[in-house]
């Protein structure tokens, strides 16, 4: 009986002697070949091999490691691998893992484009289930992200192998980039929200996501007028007035764009607006940006008055519910958005700016105009109310109350700060056939 940890023997149809050796428990390991002819030979070589190990294309295995390899080649079902796996994992030479026919092992790059995708999204409905702000355009800017610059890098990886090495990297890849640091940062974020997800959802075992810093840098700031500038632009004839209405009350209530178009016969008061929804051409009518309506103070009689004309004369029909800012060619639209910003830099073209500079302007820079104008003159509860910013949510929740005398102290800021750049008087021509509004 042989007291070696190994048996040499012949089989009939093999020229070679081959060697079995034996694991940590006694039992004989697959069969190698020794390629040699007699058993001395054989011996030999076995034994050198439990020396110095078996040859292999790369590298020496030990005996012992070959007992592993045996074990791992028995493995029959998914759940005896992920066994093994999470044994790995939790003596911490594993870091993460995706077994096969399971939500980890998708395709990352199709986890990605999923997530980002309106229709099919289950993170997207989620969101509109539990009423919390998205919108088509932000879903599709995501997506045309991880398109241009997450699919190059992470081609042909699986969700669950994503590591916070590989966030790195990536972040690392972004930073290489001559993009603004807002821009790298909101591309990091089109995929590092889809993981953070994923690990919230229990579809992989580690956050990868947790513990980076992003870039950090001034993006482009909007440019903002000056109000002598904005007094000189609306004292000129423009070939739209309908235009120049828009930048006014945006300039004069800070309001947004899609806010102004989103606007009904209904929403304007005595002496304010009623702020419901908002408008871009991807979503329609949506509800506003923090989902929440909120009044805004319009203390300005002769742009009230200009906004009930206005809205008297569309050609659609008049009723609560029709447009202040209506369309020209559909009854079911607002006039478009880049009606608003053409006519404002035609305007300021026509008061000595260059073509160049006024494009360095844009119509969301009217809102950044009256927050910085007011922003010394009312306390902050009182212009979040109005402009509906919320950068922190107990602030928020406090100033959800309106307290006595809040209105008129709005009014009375906004008369102080903008009464100047709006025109004295008003000449509304209702009755011509071609509805003009003269603004003087």
């Amino acid at each position: 009986m042989s007291t070696y940890p190994f048996s040499v023997f012949k089989r009939h149809d093999r020229p070679s002697f081959l060697v079995s050796f034996k694991d940590d428990t006694g039992k004989y390991l697959p069969p190698l070949s020794t390629k040699k002819k007699t058993e001395e030979e054989a011996i030999e070589v076995a034994f050198k091999w439990l020396r110095d190990g078996i040859p292999q294309k790369k590298a020496a295995i030990r005996v012992n490691d070959l007992s592993m390899k045996d074990m791992v080649r028995k493995i029959k079902s998914d759940n005896e691998a992920e066994t093994i796996l999470a044994e790995l994992k939790r003596l911490g030479w594993v870091k993460g893992f995706a077994v096969r026919n399971t939500e980890a092992a998708q395709d990352f790059l199709e986890f990605l484009n999923n997530f980002w995708d309106w229709d099919t999204s289950p993170y997207i409905k989620e969101k509109l289930r539990k009423n919390h702000g998205i919108h088509k355009r932000h879903c599709k800017q995501q997506g045309q992200a991880i398109v241009l610059h997450w699919e190059p890098f992470f081609k042909g990886r699986f969700l669950g192998e994503i590591s916070a090495l590989d966030i790195d990297s990536f972040i690392d890849h972004m930073g290489e980039k001559e993009i603004s640091a807002g821009r790298k940062n909101c591309v990091i974020k089109a995929g590092t929200k889809a993981l953070r997800w994923a690990f919230s959802k229990g579809k992989i075992e580690i956050d990868p996501t947790r513990g980076h810093i992003l870039f950090s840098g001034d993006d482009a700031k909007r440019n903002i007028l000056t109000p002598t500038v904005a007094t000189a632009m609306f004292k000129l004839t423009w070939k739209n007035e309908r235009a120049k209405i828009g930048n006014m009350l945006s300039a004069v209530t800070g309001i947004r764009c899609g806010e102004i178009q989103a606007l009904r016969f209904q929403d304007i008061g005595s002496d304010c607006l009623y702020i419901r929804s908002g408008w871009n051409k991807e979503d329609g009518d949506k509800p506003t940006k923090t989902n929440e309506a909120r009044t805004v103070e319009c203390p300005f009689p002769d742009l009230i008055n200009l906004l009930v004309a206005l809205a008297r004369m569309n050609p659609w029909g008049v009723s609560p519910n029709s447009y202040v800012f209506w369309s020209d060619m559909k009854n079911d639209m607002p006039m478009h958005g880049t009606v608003f910003l053409d006519n404002m830099r035609k305007a300021l073209i026509e008061i000595g700016f260059t073509e160049a500079q006024a494009k360095e302007y844009m119509f969301h820079g009217w809102r950044h105009f009256y927050t910085s104008y007011m922003i010394k003159k009312l306390d902050k509860k009182l212009l979040k109310s109005q402009t509906g910013h919320k950068t922190d949510i107990m602030l928020a929740l406090y100033a959800d109350h309106e307290t006595e005398g809040d209105r008129e102290t709005i009014q009375a800021k906004q008369l102080e700060t903008f009464a100047e750049i709006l025109p004295q008087k008003v000449l509304l021509l209702e009755n011509k056939p071609d509805f003009k509004i003269k603004v003087a």
